[in-house]
């Protein structure tokens, strides 16, 4: 099971135009607002990425507007070719990563798949990533299913981390799942 001593999120490229127009961007936003608010309460890390901003622009902000920092810019479609990520994945010492973000079958798949190959446990949250179409998103998730990356989804993987009904955040958490 993932634990908040060891869990950390991984926010992939939820940013400009593209953040709009995959399907199902609301449900994606709102998930990913979700689980930013929850980390912070837990106390879990969060790497926030961005995919060439310059061109792609910010954020969301109704993600953005929760998240502390600066976001980690990236040219390469995983995370994990990119310095700045693997140096604060180095800082935080987690080896257990949740990821979320756009698009599943390209940036979401590499850095799962990349983080998997270096032998981290790597879930993927099902409500809080998605492609340009739907097929791309369920071809995504299947190869990284087939590779041991499993499928979670927002509310499966907080109740997960509280572990207990009578956990200090679980009313927190609970006003955020409902």
């Amino acid at each position: 099971m993932f634990t908040v001593e060891k869990a950390c999120l991984v926010v992939v490229d939820v940013q400009g135009k593209l953040a709009t127009i995959v399907d199902d961007s609301e449900t994606i936003v709102e998930n990913v607002a979700k689980l930013v608010q929850a980390m912070q309460a837990l106390e879990v890390p969060i790497l926030w990425l961005e995919q060439n901003p310059s061109r792609l622009g910010g954020t969301a902000l109704d993600i953005a507007q929760h998240l502390q920092g600066q976001p980690i810019a990236k040219m390469a479609f995983s995370a994990c070719q990119e310095e700045a990520f693997v140096e604060a994945m180095k800082e935080n010492g987690r080896s257990q990563f949740i990821v979320t973000g756009i698009e599943t079958h390209i940036c979401v798949y590499q850095t799962a798949r990349q983080l998997k190959e270096q032998g981290f446990e790597v879930e993927v949250v099902v409500d809080a990533v998605s492609s340009r179409t739907k097929a791309n998103k369920e071809i995504g998730l299947a190869k990284m299913n087939a590779l041991g990356i499993y499928p979670t989804s927002t509310e499966m993987i907080l109740y997960e981390l509280l572990q207990r009904a009578d956990h200090e955040h679980f009313k927190t958490i609970l006003k955020l799942v409902k």
